[in-house]
């Protein structure tokens, strides 16, 4: 009975989460935080003898939002304020540039996914459409394909590394509240999007070669290069991306069994400047060296916008820590511990994953919904190594791509910015992050098998 009871608050808290931020239209910081609460409330009034009092389920609510924030909230801030930067700057289009060049132009379609691959960590996704989309344009018209196609690719990279890569603020609070090493966190993501892009390059020559979409362009390349005026160097503009990652991986290596850097001064510094915080600090520091001596007055302002941009994610994301922390007091391990086959546990995250974000729309809410629902089940399907937590923060992610529709505002910003009618952009942006997803699942679950 008590299985039973648990299931359906569950099923419940998570269907009225789902109309009251898709139907209502209610934030979901204030939805999250206040089912957080009423389940508590509702299970300790249940069952007394669990002693979850009011008062606990309060002071619950609160530490869940704070450990959270503890863990990732500056790296969340420094993150927002390095994508707004590279987006001002201009280094976004010179990074741009510099896979057009590595790629070359005849494999356009394949430059485009490389550039969102890219662009997608530290950008959000959005912006990061909404920046590269002129050079989309000027692509499609110079190689004579459809903006169908070129949008298409675009969006699918830009969309690999948004649910999978941190800095990204669904991976890395996915990480956060699954305790998952960062380090390898991006490393597994760096590699497990790959594929995800492939699939979407090929989606976009295969299935969104067929619609036909003029490119339209209003400027060339070289007309963007003068609108923007003089660009960051291309090592310069990578560099705030590329910093942190390395010295997080290599901090992670330093924790590698064997102790490859010793356990003197050398491993401290490494731990210490590959600490999450102190790396995206150092990549703020030099996102703002991107900033020219004429914009110089905009660096608050570039850099309030960025802490302007990551408050609701921050809000989110604590109120998925509040409800995260309520979860882990429920007996959720105890009553699924002998339902959930061991064959099978990869794909019970991306299933849930999945149908919230089918429902919500929101790649970032479904991340970080699903990993608090994850957290108490981990030890009991033997998720407990550092790798095999990465790979259910995989599987969260993947499940987040399934599907970009109607009701997901990055559906819209693709279908506008690339002149596509709805029904297109079905075609095109629904079907394809939906590919994206399955093949990424499929690519996980085989390697399950082997961990």
């Amino acid at each position: 009975m008590q299985t039973f009871f648990l299931f359906a608050l569950i099923i419940a808290s998570v269907g009225l989460m789902v109309i009251a931020i898709s139907k209502w239209k209610i934030h979901p910081f204030i939805v999250m935080t206040v089912i957080a609460l009423l389940v508590g409330l509702i299970w300790g009034a249940v069952y007394p003898e669990s002693e979850l009092t009011p008062a606990k389920v309060v002071n619950s609510v609160k530490s869940g939002f704070g450990d959270i924030m503890t863990s990732i909230g500056i790296v969340i801030l420094c993150g927002t304020i390095i994508g707004t930067i590279l987006e001002k700057t201009g280094a976004a289009l010179t990074m741009a540039n510099a896979i057009l060049k590595l790629v070359g132009k005849k494999r356009s379609v394949v430059a485009m996914g490389a550039m969102g691959y890219v662009t997608g960590i530290p950008v959000f996704c959005d912006s990061g459409f909404v920046v590269l989309s002129p050079i989309s344009r000027a692509l499609a018209a110079q190689s004579n394909v459809s903006l169908a196609v070129m949008g298409t690719a675009l969006s699918g990279g830009l969309y690999a590394t948004h649910c999978l890569v941190p800095p990204t603020p669904g991976p890395i609070a996915m990480a956060g509240t699954l305790n998952a090493d960062l380090g390898l966190t991006i490393l597994v993501g760096l590699v497990i999007s790959i594929p995800a892009v492939v699939v979407a390059v090929l989606y976009a020559k295969l299935v969104a070669s067929k619609i036909d979409i003029p490119a339209n362009s209003e400027y060339t390349l070289d007309e963007l290069k003068e609108k923007y005026g003089k660009l960051p160097g291309t090592l310069h503009s990578f560099s705030p991306i590329l910093l942190p990652i390395v010295l997080i991986a290599l901090s992670s290596v330093a924790a590698f069994p064997g102790s490859p850097f010793g356990t003197g001064f050398l491993y401290t510094f490494i731990t210490f400047i590959g600490n999450p915080v102190v790396a995206l600090l150092l990549g703020v520091f030099l996102a703002i060296t991107l900033i020219p001596a004429q914009e110089k007055s905009h660096t608050l302002e570039w850099v309030t916008q960025g802490v302007t941009d990551s408050a609701a994610i921050l809000a989110i994301t604590g109120a998925g820590g509040s409800f995260g922390a309520i979860l882990k007091l429920l007996p959720i391990a105890d009553s699924v511990g002998g339902l959930v086959s061991p064959g099978i546990g990869i794909l019970i995250p991306f299933i849930i994953a999945s149908i919230l974000k089918l429902a919500m729309g929101a790649s970032t809410v479904a991340m970080i919904t699903t990993a608090g629902m994850m957290a108490p089940l981990m030890e009991t399907m033997g998720y407990t190594s550092p790798l095999a937590k990465v790979l259910v923060v995989m599987a969260i992610g993947a499940g987040s791509m399934v599907a970009s529709h109607a009701n997901d505002s990055y559906f819209w910003v693709v279908s506008q910015f690339s002149d596509m009618k709805t029904e297109e952009a079905y075609k095109c942006q629904t079907g394809m992050t939906a590919v994206m997803g399955i093949t990424i699942i499929i690519l996980l679950f085989v390697i399950s098998l082997f961990i």
